[in-house]
């Protein structure tokens, strides 16, 4: 969840940096300015939210609702909940339950694409010419060990994660701000290697092979 703010942090958030926000992110930002009474944050959060219309939520075919209303809660905790200890609570952003074997991963909301009539989103990629060091970290190997794993069950779940990016850093490397999980939300996909990069996809027809 977004850390406390003072007035001076609350200005860094420009209109521009506002609109690459999503209705859900601008939601929390407008609730979380509100309670540390930021009320020029919260106003604009407002106005921007009234001239934004309403979005269907993501992929609804393939979205398994939970109970409860939708919130967004930390990694860790989120990871709790669909019964997965990750290895390490700071870095990482896939983990194994215990119970049944399922790969349970992190994905950035906004890395989601439309793509084939479904939803695809980009997993783990090589680190070629320096482009993608996180991939070589503990964590990025971490990651690659579960898409492999993934494969050979042929199937995962998904969370979503809402914040901000940081510009040339990846979000699970390094991100601006990180809002919390939609807590509410859980997406069965299917890993796919594409080249030597690893997607997760959901949502589209699968022909037989």
């Amino acid at each position: 969840m977004p850390t406390a703010f003072k007035t001076e942090r609350a200005r860094d958030w420009t209109r521009e940096r506002l609109d690459a926000l999503s209705r859900q992110e601008l939601v929390n930002l407008q609730a979380n300015a509100e309670r540390l009474d930021e009320r020029e944050l919260a106003d604009l959060c407002a106005t921007l939210l009234k001239e934004r219309p309403r979005r269907g939520a993501l992929s609804s075919a393939v979205v398994t609702r939970l109970k409860g209303r939708p919130k967004l809660i930390p990694r860790t905790r989120a990871f709790e909940a669909r019964g997965v200890s990750l290895h390490d609570p700071r870095t990482s952003w896939s983990g194994v339950r215990k119970a049944d074997g399922m790969v349970v991963m992190a994905l950035w909301r906004a890395a989601v694409q439309a793509r084939d009539g479904g939803c695809a989103c980009l997993l783990w990629s090589p680190n070629v010419a320096g482009a993608r060091p996180w991939s070589d970290t503990p964590a990025g190997r971490e990651r690659l060990e579960h898409c492999k794993l993934a494969i050979e069950r042929q199937d995962a779940e998904g969370m979503l994660v809402y914040g901000q990016p940081l510009e040339g850093r990846l979000p699970e490397d390094r991100a601006s701000t990180v809002l919390g999980i939609d807590a509410e939300t859980v997406i069965r996909f299917q890993v796919e290697m594409r080249g030597a990069e690893y997607w997760a996809s959901w949502g589209k027809k699968r022909t037989a092979t």
